[in-house]
Parts: structure tokens; sequence; C-alpha cells
């Protein structure tokens, strides 16, 4: 995903949004978006693994390896 002088974060956002709902034939998400500067490394770390963990708060897994795209770099132990 890139940004740029004619696709702002809004717009990008909103093409993700629109895209994958059509695929998958009904609405997705909720309306807007909340959008946080990362500022340091260990900030990004705990943002990422908050991402990671949504489908487990929703209930749509059971545990975290659950979900197939749940093995990422953000979940390994890392020194904080």
């Amino acid at each position: 995903m890139v940004l740029g002088e004619n696709r702002s974060l809004s717009r990008v956002v909103q093409s993700v949004k629109a895209s994958s709902a059509r695929k998958v034939g009904t609405a997705l998400w909720q309306r807007g978006f909340h959008d946080r500067a990362v500022r340091k490394e260990n900030d990004l770390l705990h943002m990422a693994r908050y991402v990671v963990a949504n489908p487990l708060r929703k209930g749509l897994v059971d545990h975290v390896g659950g979900y197939s795209h749940w093995d990422a770099v953000w979940l390994k132990d890392t020194p904080e």
C-alpha cells in the first residue's frame, strides 16, 4: 500500500473496505477508522500484537493460532 499526493490514507482504507465487502457479499467494517501514529519501535510491537489478536477478542477463534494469518513476527518473543 502506498500513500501519495493522490492516495490519502482515508481513500486507501475506503478502497480496502469496499473491495473486501464486495468479495464477501456483506458489510464487514464499522464506519470510519482510527489511525494511530507509531512513534517508537516498542509502540509498533504492542499495536501489531493488538491487531493480530483481534479475531480472538471477537470470538472468531479459540486461540490466536486458530486464525490463519496469526503467524507474524509480532508474536515472537522479543526483548522489550
